[in-house]
């Protein structure tokens, strides 16, 4: 298939944590929009899976690679995979991520803070780092990178301080790759998403902790709609980038005093 710039044509995508949830539905998206779809995770049966229900709903052609991003080698082997098989990568989004139990700080334990921070953000660096190696050699030269921040990236909720300050870091490291792959045609964005209808935000309708101390359900949004906007942002040319995007559901109680 010929390489289109304008379109997700002939493009290769890989979502981290394309599985399941919000990852899903970026893949799906993606597909819809002419792109080839590598989706990556630790649990090869759901990875698989997803594959083939993909593929079936959407007739576009989607590709599962069993990785954990918080381990280098792995990390590499997924990349070294995608360059032989594909030549190239467009796109990459960072979605794989973690949370921890809703405890208070001081009764998390420091593999409760590892697991977060090596799946958080130093799954977000390891990826990363490989995108820009590939995307700095191939030809065309360049590619776009969007980060998973999360409405976390700008206000925690009560008892999550190792989430909020990874996905803190996401910021940060989004800012610095914007920089570094501007000489390179690299363009890199980040979305940060509220109260997407996931299995990870089942719990918003029954209630969630609120700063107040109170207990109160949150509305959510369709994860196709998330979907919808890495699709939007991926579609620019490289010249333009999205640096950052907040999609959430409009009555979450985000702006506001709470």
């Amino acid at each position: 298939m010929a390489y289109n710039q304008e379109s997700g044509k002939g493009k290769i995508a890989l979502v981290t944590g394309g599985g399941t949830g919000v990852g899903r539905a970026i893949s799906a998206a993606l597909l819809g929009a002419g792109y080839t779809v590598v989706i990556s995770g630790r649990r090869e049966d759901v990875l698989e899976d997803t594959a083939k229900a993909l593929a079936a709903e959407t007739g576009g052609k989607v590709k599962a690679i069993t990785a954990d991003v918080s381990d280098p080698q792995s990390v590499s082997g997924l990349f070294d995979a995608i360059k032989s098989e594909f030549g190239r990568l467009d796109l990459l989004v960072n979605n794989a991520g973690v949370n921890v139990p809703n405890i208070p700080m001081e009764e998390l334990t420091f593999d409760h803070w590892n697991a977060i921070v090596g799946a958080n953000l130093t799954g977000v660096f390891l990826c990363t780092q490989q995108a820009m190696k590939l995307m700095k050699a191939q030809t065309p030269r360049g590619g776009r990178i969007i980060n998973n921040g999360s409405i976390s990236a700008q206000t925690p909720r009560p008892h999550s301080a190792p989430y909020t300050a990874t996905k803190h870091a996401v910021t940060g490291l989004t800012k610095s790759t914007a920089l570094d792959g501007r000489p390179f045609d690299i363009a890199c964005g980040q979305i940060d998403i509220g109260n997407a209808g996931t299995e990870m935000t089942s719990k918003m309708s029954s209630g969630v902790l609120q700063a107040n101390g109170e207990t109160a359900s949150e509305p959510t949004i369709p994860a196709h709609h998330i979907g919808d906007a890495v699709v939007h942002m991926a579609s620019l040319p490289l010249e333009a980038n999205v640096l950052t995007m907040t999609i959430m559901a409009t009555k979450m109680p985000l702006v506001g005093r709470g």
